[in-house]
């Protein structure tokens, strides 16, 4: 599997990856999921000119995309029910999305980020079951609750490089 830059010709298929991952969601038992729209095309062509925006490509198809941002993200300055496991600098992963067919997304995702940055913090919804058990599978620990602009929680967690 690619990883590469998101472009703006790959942005069809990138909202279509979205709508994907949210039926996969439903099927999955996700209550709270991103509702239609979200995130919006003006958020993932923001994602694309700071750079921050990438697909996960196979056999010349966008198949995964999520978004790598150097922090600090304002969403994780106040955590509850826990603490952050680290206080270095970090980068964050947002928007980890698959086609829901193509195996190794999230595999191919969190190698990237973790060979591109030594600390790490992503969050998921509390019923998104599917991505914590593939987040703590990549070594992410759990560092508490976070809310994210909405207000709605997340559960966070983090990962930092063995030096």
């Amino acid at each position: 599997m690619e990883i590469r830059k998101t472009t703006e010709a790959d942005l069809p298929q990138v909202m279509a990856t979205f709508d994907a991952a949210r039926a996969f969601m439903r099927a999955h038992g996700n209550k709270t999921q991103w509702p239609k729209g979200n995130p919006s095309e003006d958020k993932v062509r923001a994602d694309i000119a700071r750079g921050n925006s990438y697909v996960c490509v196979e056999d010349n198809a966008v198949v995964g995309t999520f978004a790598f941002i150097a922090g600090p993200d304002a969403t994780y300055a106040h955590i509850e029910d826990g603490a952050w496991n680290f206080d270095a600098p970090y980068h964050v992963i947002h928007r980890v999305a698959s086609n829901g067919k193509t195996h190794g997304v999230a595999k191919a995702c969190f190698e990237f980020c973790q060979q591109h940055a030594d600390a790490l913090r992503i969050d998921t919804h509390e019923d998104n079951i599917p991505m914590q058990n593939a987040i703590r599978k990549y070594g992410f620990a759990r560092a508490g609750v976070i809310y994210v602009s909405d207000g709605t929680p997340r559960i966070a967690f983090d990962w930092q490089k063995e030096h």
